[in-house]
Protein backbone atom coordinates (compact mmCIF):
# COMPACT_ATOMS: atom_id res chain seq x y z
CA UNK A 1 0.00 0.00 0.00
CA UNK A 2 1.33 3.45 -0.94
CA UNK A 3 2.40 5.79 1.85
CA UNK A 4 0.48 8.99 1.03
CA UNK A 5 2.10 10.83 3.95
CA UNK A 6 1.73 14.22 2.26
CA UNK A 7 -2.08 14.06 2.56
CA UNK A 8 -1.92 14.92 6.27
CA UNK A 9 1.42 16.72 6.44
CA UNK A 10 2.31 20.24 7.56
CA UNK A 11 5.10 21.65 5.37
CA UNK A 12 7.50 24.33 6.62
CA UNK A 13 9.38 26.21 3.88
CA UNK A 14 12.69 27.98 4.46
CA UNK A 15 15.72 29.37 2.69
CA UNK A 16 18.93 27.96 4.19
CA UNK A 17 20.87 31.19 3.60
CA UNK A 18 18.47 33.27 5.72
CA UNK A 19 17.61 30.79 8.48
CA UNK A 20 20.63 30.44 10.81
CA UNK A 21 24.33 31.20 10.35
CA UNK A 22 26.50 28.79 12.37
CA UNK A 23 29.98 29.80 11.18
CA UNK A 24 29.66 33.56 11.50
CA UNK A 25 30.17 34.53 7.85
CA UNK A 26 26.79 36.28 7.57
CA UNK A 27 25.14 33.58 5.46
CA UNK A 28 22.84 30.88 6.80
CA UNK A 29 24.11 27.33 6.44
CA UNK A 30 23.20 23.68 6.88
CA UNK A 31 24.97 23.43 10.21
CA UNK A 32 22.88 26.29 11.55
CA UNK A 33 19.70 24.75 10.16
CA UNK A 34 20.56 21.40 11.74
CA UNK A 35 21.18 23.11 15.08
CA UNK A 36 17.73 24.75 14.97
CA UNK A 37 15.63 21.81 13.81
CA UNK A 38 14.22 21.68 17.33
CA UNK A 39 12.22 24.83 16.52
CA UNK A 40 10.58 23.25 13.49
CA UNK A 41 9.88 20.06 15.43
CA UNK A 42 8.39 22.00 18.37
CA UNK A 43 6.21 23.99 15.98
CA UNK A 44 4.71 20.68 14.88
CA UNK A 45 5.64 20.65 11.18
CA UNK A 46 6.18 17.23 9.63
CA UNK A 47 8.12 18.19 6.50
CA UNK A 48 10.77 20.80 5.61
CA UNK A 49 10.85 22.28 2.11
CA UNK A 50 14.19 23.83 1.16
CA UNK A 51 14.52 26.58 -1.43
CA UNK A 52 17.44 26.05 -3.87
CA UNK A 53 20.75 25.43 -2.11
CA UNK A 54 22.78 24.46 -5.18
CA UNK A 55 25.87 26.27 -6.54
CA UNK A 56 24.66 29.45 -8.20
CA UNK A 57 25.73 33.01 -9.10
CA UNK A 58 22.70 33.95 -6.97
CA UNK A 59 21.20 36.45 -9.36
CA UNK A 60 17.75 35.02 -8.59
CA UNK A 61 17.96 33.69 -5.04
CA UNK A 62 19.50 30.40 -6.19
CA UNK A 63 17.01 29.64 -8.97
CA UNK A 64 19.87 30.16 -11.45
CA UNK A 65 21.76 26.91 -10.94
CA UNK A 66 25.25 26.01 -12.16
CA UNK A 67 25.42 22.48 -10.71
CA UNK A 68 22.35 20.35 -9.98
CA UNK A 69 24.42 17.82 -8.04
CA UNK A 70 26.20 20.18 -5.66
CA UNK A 71 25.72 22.26 -2.54
CA UNK A 72 26.49 25.98 -2.55
CA UNK A 73 29.80 26.12 -0.63
CA UNK A 74 28.56 29.15 1.29
CA UNK A 75 25.91 26.90 2.84
CA UNK A 76 28.12 23.91 3.57
CA UNK A 77 29.17 20.63 1.98
CA UNK A 78 27.26 17.61 0.67
CA UNK A 79 28.18 15.97 3.96
CA UNK A 80 26.51 18.81 5.84
CA UNK A 81 23.39 18.28 3.74
CA UNK A 82 23.33 14.55 4.56
CA UNK A 83 23.84 15.29 8.26
CA UNK A 84 20.89 17.66 8.08
CA UNK A 85 18.57 15.12 6.42
CA UNK A 86 19.54 12.47 8.98
CA UNK A 87 18.93 14.86 11.87
CA UNK A 88 15.57 15.80 10.34
CA UNK A 89 14.56 12.15 9.96
CA UNK A 90 15.57 11.49 13.58
CA UNK A 91 12.96 14.10 14.54
CA UNK A 92 10.28 12.62 12.32
CA UNK A 93 10.69 15.36 9.71
CA UNK A 94 10.71 14.61 6.00
CA UNK A 95 12.67 16.82 3.60
CA UNK A 96 11.66 17.99 0.13
CA UNK A 97 13.83 20.21 -2.05
CA UNK A 98 13.28 22.65 -4.88
CA UNK A 99 13.81 21.08 -8.31
CA UNK A 100 14.38 23.76 -10.96
CA UNK A 101 14.01 21.68 -14.11
CA UNK A 102 12.92 24.46 -16.48
CA UNK A 103 16.24 26.28 -16.82
CA UNK A 104 19.85 26.67 -15.76
CA UNK A 105 22.09 29.63 -15.16
CA UNK A 106 23.83 30.84 -18.31
CA UNK A 107 27.01 30.18 -16.31
CA UNK A 108 26.20 26.45 -16.13
CA UNK A 109 28.83 24.36 -17.96
CA UNK A 110 26.07 22.88 -20.14
CA UNK A 111 25.11 26.30 -21.48
CA UNK A 112 28.70 27.43 -21.83
CA UNK A 113 29.46 24.38 -23.99
CA UNK A 114 26.21 24.81 -25.91
CA UNK A 115 26.97 28.41 -26.85
CA UNK A 116 30.58 27.65 -27.77
CA UNK A 117 29.83 25.35 -30.72
CA UNK A 118 26.82 24.41 -32.85
CA UNK A 119 28.13 20.83 -32.87
CA UNK A 120 28.31 20.55 -29.09
CA UNK A 121 26.23 17.71 -27.62
CA UNK A 122 24.74 20.34 -25.31
CA UNK A 123 23.58 22.64 -28.12
CA UNK A 124 20.19 20.94 -28.33
CA UNK A 125 19.86 20.94 -24.54
CA UNK A 126 18.65 24.53 -24.88
CA UNK A 127 16.21 26.30 -27.20
CA UNK A 128 17.77 28.40 -29.97
CA UNK A 129 16.67 30.49 -32.93
CA UNK A 130 18.97 31.77 -35.68
CA UNK A 131 16.44 34.46 -36.51
CA UNK A 132 15.15 37.07 -34.09
CA UNK A 133 11.89 35.58 -32.77
CA UNK A 134 8.79 37.60 -33.54
CA UNK A 135 7.34 36.67 -30.15
CA UNK A 136 10.36 37.67 -28.09
CA UNK A 137 8.34 40.07 -25.92
CA UNK A 138 5.29 37.85 -25.47
CA UNK A 139 4.58 36.05 -22.21
CA UNK A 140 7.04 38.02 -20.09
CA UNK A 141 6.90 36.63 -16.54
CA UNK A 142 8.32 39.67 -14.76
CA UNK A 143 6.80 42.74 -16.47
CA UNK A 144 8.45 45.98 -15.46
CA UNK A 145 11.73 44.15 -14.80
CA UNK A 146 12.11 41.68 -17.67
CA UNK A 147 11.84 42.99 -21.24
CA UNK A 148 11.86 39.82 -23.35
CA UNK A 149 11.89 36.03 -23.29
CA UNK A 150 14.59 35.68 -25.97
CA UNK A 151 18.12 37.11 -25.82
CA UNK A 152 20.91 37.14 -28.37
CA UNK A 153 24.14 35.34 -27.53
CA UNK A 154 27.20 36.65 -29.36
CA UNK A 155 29.23 33.46 -29.03
CA UNK A 156 26.41 31.23 -30.30
CA UNK A 157 25.33 33.75 -32.92
CA UNK A 158 21.77 32.81 -32.06
CA UNK A 159 18.88 33.73 -29.81
CA UNK A 160 18.15 31.59 -26.74
CA UNK A 161 14.85 31.21 -24.90
CA UNK A 162 14.48 32.23 -21.26
CA UNK A 163 10.96 32.35 -19.86
CA UNK A 164 12.38 34.06 -16.79
CA UNK A 165 15.42 36.35 -16.52
CA UNK A 166 17.97 36.49 -19.35
CA UNK A 167 20.54 34.80 -17.09
CA UNK A 168 18.28 31.70 -16.87
CA UNK A 169 18.35 29.80 -20.16
CA UNK A 170 15.46 27.38 -20.71
CA UNK A 171 16.28 23.71 -21.07
CA UNK A 172 14.86 21.86 -24.06
CA UNK A 173 12.65 19.43 -22.15
CA UNK A 174 11.58 17.76 -25.41
CA UNK A 175 15.13 16.42 -25.80
CA UNK A 176 15.30 12.85 -24.40
CA UNK A 177 18.88 13.47 -23.22
CA UNK A 178 17.70 16.38 -21.09
CA UNK A 179 14.90 14.30 -19.58
CA UNK A 180 17.33 11.50 -18.80
CA UNK A 181 19.69 13.92 -17.08
CA UNK A 182 16.88 15.44 -15.03
CA UNK A 183 15.89 11.92 -13.96
CA UNK A 184 19.45 11.40 -12.76
CA UNK A 185 19.27 14.62 -10.75
CA UNK A 186 16.11 13.48 -8.99
CA UNK A 187 17.59 10.05 -8.37
CA UNK A 188 20.73 11.56 -6.86
CA UNK A 189 18.88 13.62 -4.25
CA UNK A 190 16.51 10.75 -3.45
CA UNK A 191 19.60 8.69 -2.63
CA UNK A 192 20.74 11.45 -0.27
CA UNK A 193 17.54 11.18 1.73
CA UNK A 194 14.93 13.57 0.35
CA UNK A 195 11.27 12.58 0.28
CA UNK A 196 10.33 14.54 -2.79
CA UNK A 197 10.52 17.77 -4.73
CA UNK A 198 8.75 21.06 -5.12
CA UNK A 199 8.79 21.33 -8.92
CA UNK A 200 9.42 24.89 -10.07
CA UNK A 201 7.50 26.47 -12.96
CA UNK A 202 5.64 23.32 -14.04
CA UNK A 203 3.53 24.94 -16.81
CA UNK A 204 6.72 25.85 -18.68
CA UNK A 205 8.01 22.26 -18.50
CA UNK A 206 5.18 21.08 -20.70
CA UNK A 207 5.54 23.64 -23.49
CA UNK A 208 6.88 22.66 -26.89
CA UNK A 209 9.43 25.42 -26.67
CA UNK A 210 10.50 27.44 -29.65
CA UNK A 211 8.35 25.50 -32.11
CA UNK A 212 5.54 26.97 -34.20
CA UNK A 213 2.21 25.25 -33.66
CA UNK A 214 2.37 23.36 -36.96
CA UNK A 215 5.74 21.84 -36.00
CA UNK A 216 4.75 20.73 -32.52
CA UNK A 217 4.45 16.98 -31.83
CA UNK A 218 0.91 15.65 -31.57
CA UNK A 219 1.70 13.91 -28.27
CA UNK A 220 0.13 15.45 -25.16
CA UNK A 221 2.97 17.41 -23.49
CA UNK A 222 1.47 16.65 -20.07
CA UNK A 223 2.74 13.09 -20.51
CA UNK A 224 6.11 14.38 -19.31
CA UNK A 225 4.52 14.78 -15.89
CA UNK A 226 3.50 11.12 -16.07
CA UNK A 227 7.09 10.24 -16.93
CA UNK A 228 8.36 12.14 -13.90
CA UNK A 229 5.84 10.36 -11.66
CA UNK A 230 6.78 6.95 -13.06
CA UNK A 231 10.46 7.58 -12.45
CA UNK A 232 9.87 8.84 -8.93
CA UNK A 233 7.63 5.91 -8.05
CA UNK A 234 10.26 3.49 -9.34
CA UNK A 235 13.10 5.03 -7.38
CA UNK A 236 11.25 5.80 -4.14
CA UNK A 237 7.60 4.83 -3.94
CA UNK A 238 6.68 7.21 -1.10
CA UNK A 239 8.38 10.26 -2.66
CA UNK A 240 6.14 13.12 -3.81
CA UNK A 241 6.12 16.09 -6.18
CA UNK A 242 4.56 19.43 -5.25
CA UNK A 243 3.86 21.47 -8.37
CA UNK A 244 4.21 25.22 -8.63
CA UNK A 245 1.47 25.69 -11.21
CA UNK A 246 -0.61 28.86 -11.14
CA UNK A 247 -3.41 27.35 -13.18
CA UNK A 248 -7.17 27.66 -13.45
CA UNK A 249 -9.31 24.99 -11.84
CA UNK A 250 -10.40 23.56 -15.20
CA UNK A 251 -6.75 22.68 -15.91
CA UNK A 252 -6.41 20.59 -12.77
CA UNK A 253 -6.98 17.22 -14.46
CA UNK A 254 -4.07 17.84 -16.82
CA UNK A 255 -1.66 18.14 -13.88
CA UNK A 256 -3.07 15.48 -11.54
CA UNK A 257 -3.97 13.07 -14.34
CA UNK A 258 -5.65 9.98 -12.94
CA UNK A 259 -3.47 10.24 -9.87
CA UNK A 260 -0.43 9.41 -12.01
CA UNK A 261 1.13 12.87 -12.48
CA UNK A 262 1.75 15.52 -9.82
CA UNK A 263 1.04 14.42 -6.25
CA UNK A 264 0.25 17.97 -5.10
CA UNK A 265 -0.50 21.33 -6.70
CA UNK A 266 -0.45 24.68 -4.96
CA UNK A 267 -3.98 26.08 -4.98
CA UNK A 268 -3.23 29.56 -6.29
CA UNK A 269 -6.86 30.20 -7.19
CA UNK A 270 -8.01 29.63 -3.63
CA UNK A 271 -5.10 31.67 -2.24
CA UNK A 272 -5.92 34.71 -4.37
CA UNK A 273 -9.61 34.63 -3.54
CA UNK A 274 -8.82 34.21 0.14
CA UNK A 275 -6.87 37.47 0.03
CA UNK A 276 -9.74 39.10 -1.84
CA UNK A 277 -12.04 38.07 1.01
CA UNK A 278 -9.58 39.41 3.60
CA UNK A 279 -9.29 42.67 1.65
CA UNK A 280 -13.06 43.11 1.48
CA UNK A 281 -13.34 42.41 5.20
CA UNK A 282 -10.79 45.13 5.90
CA UNK A 283 -12.16 47.66 3.42
CA UNK A 284 -15.84 47.17 4.13
CA UNK A 285 -15.45 46.70 7.89
CA UNK A 286 -17.62 43.63 7.47
CA UNK A 287 -16.66 40.15 6.45
CA UNK A 288 -17.61 38.62 3.15
CA UNK A 289 -16.72 34.99 2.59
CA UNK A 290 -18.21 34.99 -0.93
CA UNK A 291 -14.87 35.01 -2.85
CA UNK A 292 -13.71 31.89 -1.01
CA UNK A 293 -17.11 30.23 -1.28
CA UNK A 294 -17.15 30.90 -5.02
CA UNK A 295 -13.87 29.04 -5.57
CA UNK A 296 -14.69 26.27 -3.10
CA UNK A 297 -17.82 25.46 -5.09
CA UNK A 298 -15.82 25.34 -8.34
CA UNK A 299 -13.05 23.07 -7.05
CA UNK A 300 -13.12 19.75 -8.91
CA UNK A 301 -12.97 16.33 -7.33
CA UNK A 302 -9.36 15.14 -7.43
CA UNK A 303 -7.87 11.62 -7.40
CA UNK A 304 -7.42 9.95 -4.02
CA UNK A 305 -3.62 10.06 -4.39
CA UNK A 306 -3.69 13.80 -5.17
CA UNK A 307 -3.68 16.77 -2.83
CA UNK A 308 -3.89 20.55 -2.84
CA UNK A 309 -1.18 22.69 -1.27
CA UNK A 310 -2.77 25.51 0.72
CA UNK A 311 -0.84 28.59 1.80
CA UNK A 312 -1.06 32.25 2.73
CA UNK A 313 2.33 33.68 1.83
CA UNK A 314 5.47 32.24 0.26
CA UNK A 315 8.90 33.33 -0.99
CA UNK A 316 7.48 35.13 -4.03
CA UNK A 317 5.07 38.00 -4.51
CA UNK A 318 1.42 37.53 -3.59
CA UNK A 319 0.29 36.79 -7.14
CA UNK A 320 -3.16 38.23 -7.93
CA UNK A 321 -3.08 37.54 -11.65
CA UNK A 322 -6.13 35.24 -11.57
CA UNK A 323 -8.40 37.93 -10.13
CA UNK A 324 -10.34 40.36 -12.30
CA UNK A 325 -8.85 43.84 -12.69
CA UNK A 326 -11.41 45.25 -10.28
CA UNK A 327 -10.81 42.54 -7.69
CA UNK A 328 -7.04 42.99 -7.96
CA UNK A 329 -7.40 46.71 -7.33
CA UNK A 330 -9.47 45.93 -4.21
CA UNK A 331 -6.60 43.84 -2.83
CA UNK A 332 -4.00 46.44 -3.85
CA UNK A 333 -5.99 49.14 -2.05
CA UNK A 334 -6.23 47.08 1.13
CA UNK A 335 -2.77 45.52 1.32
CA UNK A 336 -0.46 47.28 -1.13
CA UNK A 337 -1.62 50.84 -1.79
CA UNK A 338 1.91 52.18 -2.30
CA UNK A 339 3.33 51.33 -5.76
CA UNK A 340 6.55 50.31 -3.98
CA UNK A 341 4.56 47.46 -2.41
CA UNK A 342 3.42 46.15 -5.80
CA UNK A 343 5.35 43.99 -8.24
CA UNK A 344 5.11 42.75 -11.84
CA UNK A 345 1.79 44.57 -12.36
CA UNK A 346 -0.03 41.70 -10.64
CA UNK A 347 1.38 41.12 -7.16
CA UNK A 348 2.21 42.44 -3.71
CA UNK A 349 5.69 42.00 -2.25
CA UNK A 350 4.74 41.99 1.42
CA UNK A 351 4.46 39.48 4.23
CA UNK A 352 1.15 38.69 5.86
CA UNK A 353 1.65 40.50 9.18
CA UNK A 354 2.27 43.97 7.67
CA UNK A 355 -0.63 43.49 5.26
CA UNK A 356 -2.93 42.85 8.22
CA UNK A 357 -1.51 45.81 10.13
CA UNK A 358 0.16 43.62 12.74
CA UNK A 359 -3.27 42.79 14.16
CA UNK A 360 -2.65 39.49 15.99
CA UNK A 361 -6.36 38.76 16.10
CA UNK A 362 -6.66 38.98 12.31
CA UNK A 363 -3.44 37.01 11.85
CA UNK A 364 -4.72 34.18 14.03
CA UNK A 365 -8.00 34.07 12.12
CA UNK A 366 -6.23 34.05 8.72
CA UNK A 367 -3.91 31.21 9.72
CA UNK A 368 -6.78 29.25 11.26
CA UNK A 369 -8.79 29.63 8.07
CA UNK A 370 -5.86 28.48 5.93
CA UNK A 371 -5.40 25.36 8.08
CA UNK A 372 -9.10 24.57 7.72
CA UNK A 373 -9.10 24.65 3.91
CA UNK A 374 -8.95 21.40 1.93
CA UNK A 375 -5.37 20.34 1.34
CA UNK A 376 -1.98 20.27 3.02
CA UNK A 377 -0.89 23.53 4.71
CA UNK A 378 2.44 25.09 3.74
CA UNK A 379 3.98 27.69 6.07
CA UNK A 380 6.71 30.17 5.05
CA UNK A 381 9.41 30.66 7.70
CA UNK A 382 8.79 33.63 10.00
CA UNK A 383 5.04 33.57 9.49
CA UNK A 384 4.70 31.71 12.80
CA UNK A 385 5.83 34.87 14.63
CA UNK A 386 4.42 37.51 12.28
CA UNK A 387 7.66 38.73 10.72
CA UNK A 388 7.61 41.93 8.71
CA UNK A 389 9.03 42.76 5.30
CA UNK A 390 11.83 44.98 4.01
CA UNK A 391 10.61 47.04 1.07
CA UNK A 392 14.11 48.46 0.70
CA UNK A 393 15.18 45.14 -0.81
CA UNK A 394 14.69 44.56 -4.55
CA UNK A 395 11.71 42.68 -5.95
CA UNK A 396 10.79 39.53 -3.98
CA UNK A 397 13.72 39.80 -1.57
CA UNK A 398 11.45 42.04 0.50
CA UNK A 399 9.94 38.91 2.10
CA UNK A 400 13.25 37.06 2.51
CA UNK A 401 14.85 38.80 5.50
CA UNK A 402 16.89 36.73 8.00
CA UNK A 403 14.92 34.76 10.58
CA UNK A 404 14.31 36.63 13.84
CA UNK A 405 15.39 34.32 16.63
CA UNK A 406 15.87 36.74 19.52
CA UNK A 407 16.49 40.35 20.51
CA UNK A 408 20.26 39.80 20.36
CA UNK A 409 22.29 41.61 17.67
CA UNK A 410 21.36 40.54 14.13
CA UNK A 411 18.19 38.97 15.55
CA UNK A 412 20.27 35.99 16.71
CA UNK A 413 20.67 34.99 13.05
CA UNK A 414 24.43 35.51 12.85
CA UNK A 415 27.45 36.71 14.84
CA UNK A 416 28.90 38.41 11.75
CA UNK A 417 29.14 42.21 11.51
CA UNK A 418 25.83 43.60 10.29
CA UNK A 419 27.32 44.76 6.99
CA UNK A 420 28.29 41.16 6.12
CA UNK A 421 24.82 39.67 6.47
CA UNK A 422 23.25 38.06 3.41
CA UNK A 423 20.44 40.62 3.88
CA UNK A 424 19.74 43.19 6.58
CA UNK A 425 17.61 42.13 9.52
CA UNK A 426 14.42 44.11 10.11
CA UNK A 427 15.58 46.58 12.74
CA UNK A 428 12.97 49.31 12.92
CA UNK A 429 9.25 49.89 13.07
CA UNK A 430 6.52 47.64 14.36
CA UNK A 431 8.26 44.46 13.18
CA UNK A 432 11.72 45.27 14.57
CA UNK A 433 13.41 42.00 15.58
CA UNK A 434 13.63 43.26 19.18
CA UNK A 435 9.82 43.26 19.24
CA UNK A 436 9.06 40.27 17.02
CA UNK A 437 11.17 37.17 17.59
CA UNK A 438 10.94 33.50 18.47
CA UNK A 439 12.46 33.78 21.95
CA UNK A 440 9.85 36.36 23.01
CA UNK A 441 6.94 34.26 21.75
CA UNK A 442 8.14 30.86 22.88
CA UNK A 443 5.76 29.57 25.56
CA UNK A 444 4.15 33.03 25.78
CA UNK A 445 0.40 32.58 26.36
CA UNK A 446 -1.61 34.18 23.59
CA UNK A 447 1.35 34.69 21.24
CA UNK A 448 0.99 34.09 17.53
CA UNK A 449 3.56 31.28 17.71
CA UNK A 450 1.64 29.52 20.47
CA UNK A 451 -1.48 29.83 18.32
CA UNK A 452 0.36 28.34 15.33
CA UNK A 453 1.57 25.41 17.43
CA UNK A 454 -1.99 24.75 18.55
CA UNK A 455 -3.31 25.04 15.00
CA UNK A 456 -0.75 22.56 13.72
CA UNK A 457 -1.50 20.09 16.51
CA UNK A 458 -5.21 20.37 15.77
CA UNK A 459 -4.76 20.02 12.02
CA UNK A 460 -2.58 16.93 12.42
CA UNK A 461 -5.21 15.37 14.66
CA UNK A 462 -7.87 15.90 11.97
CA UNK A 463 -6.93 13.67 9.02
CA UNK A 464 -10.49 14.23 7.82
CA UNK A 465 -9.34 17.60 6.43
CA UNK A 466 -6.50 16.03 4.47
CA UNK A 467 -8.37 12.96 3.31
CA UNK A 468 -12.08 13.62 3.52
CA UNK A 469 -14.68 15.04 1.18
CA UNK A 470 -15.16 18.76 1.76
CA UNK A 471 -18.61 20.35 1.69
CA UNK A 472 -19.57 24.01 2.07
CA UNK A 473 -22.25 24.38 4.73
CA UNK A 474 -24.99 27.02 4.42
CA UNK A 475 -24.88 29.86 6.96
CA UNK A 476 -27.11 32.82 7.72
CA UNK A 477 -24.18 35.26 7.84
CA UNK A 478 -22.34 36.28 4.66
CA UNK A 479 -19.16 36.69 6.70
CA UNK A 480 -19.01 33.05 7.85
CA UNK A 481 -17.27 30.25 5.97
CA UNK A 482 -18.39 26.86 7.31
CA UNK A 483 -16.94 23.61 5.98
CA UNK A 484 -17.46 19.96 6.80
CA UNK A 485 -15.14 17.02 6.13
CA UNK A 486 -16.24 13.40 6.29
CA UNK A 487 -13.83 10.45 6.26
CA UNK A 488 -14.05 6.91 7.58
CA UNK A 489 -17.19 7.55 9.58
CA UNK A 490 -15.86 10.71 11.23
CA UNK A 491 -16.92 14.30 10.54
CA UNK A 492 -15.07 17.54 11.26
CA UNK A 493 -16.80 20.92 10.99
CA UNK A 494 -14.95 24.25 10.84
CA UNK A 495 -16.39 27.77 10.90
CA UNK A 496 -14.63 31.11 10.46
CA UNK A 497 -16.12 34.57 10.75
CA UNK A 498 -14.32 37.14 8.59
CA UNK A 499 -16.14 40.05 10.22
CA UNK A 500 -14.90 42.12 13.17
CA UNK A 501 -18.10 41.43 15.09
CA UNK A 502 -19.83 38.18 16.08
CA UNK A 503 -22.03 36.81 13.32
Amino acid sequence: MLDLWYKNAVIYCLDVETFVDANGDGVGDFQGLTDRLDHIEALGATCVWLLPFYPSPNRDNGYDITDFYGVDPRLGSPGDFVNFTRAAHDRGLRVIVDFVANHTSIDHPWFQEARASPTSRFRDWYVWSKEEPADKQEGVVFPGVQEAIWSYDEAAEAWYLHRFYEHQADLNIANPEVREELDKVMGYWLELGVSGFRIDAVPFLIEYKGLPEEAQPKQDPHLYLTHMRDFLSWRKAEAMMLAEANITLDQTDEYFGDGDRMHMIFNFMLNQHLFLALALALALARGDAEPVLRIMKQMPKIPEQAQWGTFLRNHDELDLGRLSDGERQEVFAAFGPDPAMQLYERGIRRRLAPMLGGDVRRLKMAHSLMFALPGTPVVWYGEEIGMGDDLGQPERNSVRAPMQWSDKPNAGFSDAPAERLIRPVIADGEFDYRKVNIAAQRDAPGSLMEHMQRLIRTRRSCPEIGWGECKVLPTEAASVLALSYHWRGQTVVTAHNLADKPA
